[in-house]
């Protein structure tokens, strides 16, 4: 997962997991203290950096041009330590920390909606279904002006966000401004709200879509769910599956393991390999297969990272599926949550992880099998001449088949239509049935 600040993604579910700088690959680990404890007592404390230290941090108190406290110093002194190690190992305060563990679980207290700006204000994106927002009938388009009588205009998104979320049964007011009409409170009592990290559709008849905004928790579940439902929608075996990770940041090591399961019916999915005893893992597929074998082609891009990576490694190692896109982003490191007191944790990098075929793809990432950039797709004008079909008096299709006259072939927006990394991907999965003669 991509290391960030607090990120301000689009949706607010309100509750979102308004960013990721947190599970990167890693779970929360319950207890990896002992080893470290037994590491640091062989090696003597450097008393000497020790003294230096303490001098410092007694001469800033006394010399700074503005008071400083211990408690301030103290934890700038561990953001310090954790900073200089690599990108991904952090000191959590307890807000950053209350986001991580949101972020994997996909739940949060809030409304229940999906926000962007406009003209200043927070403009509704889309009420997400069965949430408080939706049941009190806040619609998509609605201008969010006051939140709990505070304009919102000049907030940036993650301040509103900020505000909307919170503990569960509290209520709030929202001002709204519906088709430029006056003003109209709703207020709202805030809920658990359960983010799907997971998207699916099928395309077309036979082949389905499946899209992974990042690895929580439950993500694996939801992959299964997902297959199964687009067998059903099909009404038949698919002929073809596309599984999309562009732009997913990582997240949970065992979420990304259980989707590379579904697809894989043996073998290495992945191993890691660090200092201390609990670091060292392999992990390896059942036989069980929920994508019932059908051809498979993985999207990829430089905004995939770690767990996305994971998945995209073993399906590529194990020649379950084509790799297309352009090269991920190249982080091959695990982060343990470590908890401490007063509701903080250390995120620290304790282990590097693998391919199946040993591969680590640390700063270098993984290169897709067919490479393609995304492009902008225009659509040219259908062709106007005219068909057969057209003539009058025009013979029938000794078959029985039905006329096919200018413009019966006009058909409804599909995301493939707009999307040149997914139509190519859906062509492909149809040059490689017809190959096969299924």
């Amino acid at each position: 997962m991509l290391h960030s600040p607090r990120l301000t993604q689009l949706a607010l579910s309100i509750a979102l997991a308004v960013g990721t700088p947190l599970a990167l690959a890693a779970e929360p680990a319950k207890a990896a203290a002992a080893p470290a404890t037994e590491m640091t007592s062989k090696a003597p404390l450097p008393l000497e950096e020790l003294r230096t230290f303490a001098e410092v941090m007694d001469r800033i108190k006394a010399a700074y041009v503005e008071p400083v406290d211990d408690k301030t110093l103290l934890e700038n002194a561990i953001k310090g330590m954790l900073s200089n190690l690599d990108p991904h190992s952090a000191y959590l305060g307890p807000e950053d920390f209350q986001e991580l563990q949101e972020s994997t679980s996909g739940e949060f207290g809030g409304l229940g909606i999906e926000v962007g700006q406009e003209d200043g204000f927070i403009k509704v994106v889309s009420p997400i279904d069965d949430t408080p927002a939706s049941r009190a009938g806040v619609q998509a388009g609605d201008l969010i002006v006051k939140i709990n009588g505070a304009p919102t205009r000049g907030q940036t998104m993650t301040e509103a966000v900020d505000k909307m979320r919170g503990k569960v049964g509290d209520k709030i007011t929202l001002t709204l401004i519906r088709d430029g009409g006056n003003p109209f409170d709703v207020t709202l009592a805030r809920a658990v709200i359960q983010v799907k990290s997971v998207k699916s559709q099928l395309l077309e008849n036979d082949y389905g879509y499946i899209r992974i905004t990042q690895f929580q928790v439950k993500t694996g579940e939801e992959v299964g769910k997902a297959l199964a439902k687009l067998r059903k929608d099909n009404g038949k075996k698919l002929r073809g599956v596309i599984l999309d990770l562009r732009n997913n940041p990582g997240g949970v090591l065992q979420s990304a393991v259980e989707v590379a399961d579904h697809f894989l019916t043996k073998g290495l999915i992945v191993y890691t390999k660090g200092r201390i005893a609990n670091s060292e893992l392999r992990f390896s597929a059942d036989p069980a297969d929920a994508s019932e074998g059908v051809p498979l082609v993985v999207l990829i891009n430089g905004g995939s990272a770690s767990a996305s990576e994971i998945v995209a490694g073993a399906l590529q190692d194990q020649k379950r599926a084509v790799l297309m896109g352009t090269d991920s982003f190249g982080k091959g490191s695990v982060q343990t949550v470590l908890p401490l007191a007063n509701d903080r944790a250390l995120k620290l990098t304790t282990a590097l992880y693998f391919t199946p075929n040993g591969r680590s793809i640390q700063a270098q990432g993984i290169v897709p099998d067919i490479e393609v950039r995304q492009a902008k797709l225009t659509a040219e004008a259908d062709n106007d001449n005219f068909k057969e079909a057209d003539l009058q008096g025009h013979l029938g299709n000794g078959n029985g088949g039905a006329d096919r006259p200018t413009g019966s072939s006009k058909r409804k927006e599909r995301p493939q239509d707009d999307d040149f990394q997914l139509s190519q991907a859906l062509s492909l999965l149809k040059g490689l049935n017809i190959t096969k003669g299924n």
